[in-house]
């Protein structure tokens, strides 16, 4: 079995069902890990509120500072964990330095393939459009697909989403 799968594609590709089809197969405790810290925007709410209805009744970690650690000091263990996702996990962290973010991400990654259970993080393939007018929209669109390539580097499945279709990228 993998240990670290990598799911990117664009925005309403099916990535998310996806994954979590896929993290059904790794035992009753399963770790659903969500990345976004909450707000005042109505709609995020609401896409939340689908996501949250859209998976099974596993354990949840809402947007832990370290997910690694905090995945570690669970009790029991995971059997699994969905990761969900990627970038909300760097928009939390936009306003530090590139170096430290990357770092930062570097070491989550380092500790998700040392974890004893699988890990399916989920990403988004911003990058496939004009480049955006504002400095921290283009920033961000560049930090998120450095993340990506760190991940697939580390991954040991990739894969595309794009109209609900899976491709394997490796």
């Amino acid at each position: 079995m993998a240990r670290l799968i990598f799911v990117t594609g664009p925005v309403r590709s099916g990535k998310s069902r996806w994954a979590v089809e896929r993290a059904k197969t790794f035992g009753a405790n399963t770790v659903f890990v969500a990345t976004y810290r909450g707000g005042e925007d109505e709609d995020m709410r609401k896409r939340v509120s689908r996501h949250q209805a859209e998976r099974p009744a596993w354990r949840v970690l809402e947007a832990p500072a370290d997910v690694a650690a905090a995945l570690a000091a669970m009790d029991p263990a995971p059997s699994g964990v969905l990761l969900d996702c990627q970038t909300l996990w760097l928009s939390d962290r936009l306003a530090l330095s590139e170096d430290t973010l990357l770092a930062a991400w570097e070491a989550q990654l380092a500790a998700f393939r040392a974890a004893p259970w699988p890990v399916i993080i989920v990403g988004n393939e911003v990058g496939w459009s004009p480049a955006p007018e504002y400095a921290i929209t283009r920033r961000f669109r560049d930090l998120a697909g450095w993340l990506g390539q760190r991940t697939a580097a580390a991954a040991d499945e990739a894969w595309l989403l794009v109209a609900g279709c899976p491709l394997r990228l490796k």
